[in-house]
């Protein structure tokens, strides 16, 4: 299996994705990494947003079905209910392109613990998008999601469109 990296998604990409489900999370002028390869199905692959460390990470539930917390949340958590999915063509990787220090090596103490516990993130997303398919994920936790099958449908039509471009 493929190591998790951070990624920042194209801001075209973005915008053309929230034309269509305003919950897809913004870039945030390139302060909002995304993590993947956090899930593939029906060979599409899909890409979480991260959220930086913040006082409530501390509090919430790491049982949640729809975020996994880095490091008990100390180093952010992972927004897996706005997974998108992503293409290839949209991604840069972050670490290269990190110059401030102190961002730097919270991206790297991230990836680091993203990826010894990787099975662990992979495993509840897997719960979480078999709960989603069926429908069985309580209602405050849907009215939280992306529309997973819809944004499935516009990568693939931009993916389309992009060759054309």
């Amino acid at each position: 299996m493929n190591k998790l990296k951070i990624y920042y998604i194209d801001n075209n990409y973005i915008d053309y994705l929230r034309r269509f489900d305003k919950k897809v999370a913004y870039n945030k002028s390139k302060t909002r990494p995304y993590v993947g390869v956090v899930y593939t199905f029906n060979n599409q692959t899909y890409f979480a947003p991260l959220s930086s460390p913040k006082p409530k990470h501390l509090t919430m539930n790491g049982n949640a079905l729809d975020i996994f917390k880095i490091n008990d949340g100390e180093l952010g958590i992972v927004n897996i209910n706005n997974m998108i999915p992503t293409p290839m063509s949209c991604l840069t990787e972050v670490l290269p392109l990190i110059d401030d220090k102190k961002y730097k090596n919270l991206v790297i103490n991230q990836t680091a613990y993203l990826n010894k516990y990787k099975s662990n993130l992979m495993s509840k997303v897997k719960k979480f998008i078999l709960q989603y398919n069926k429908n069985l994920l309580p209602k405050r936790i849907m009215d939280r999601c992306c529309d997973f099958r819809l944004l499935e449908e516009k990568c693939k039509e931009y993916e389309k469109e992009e060759v054309f471009i």
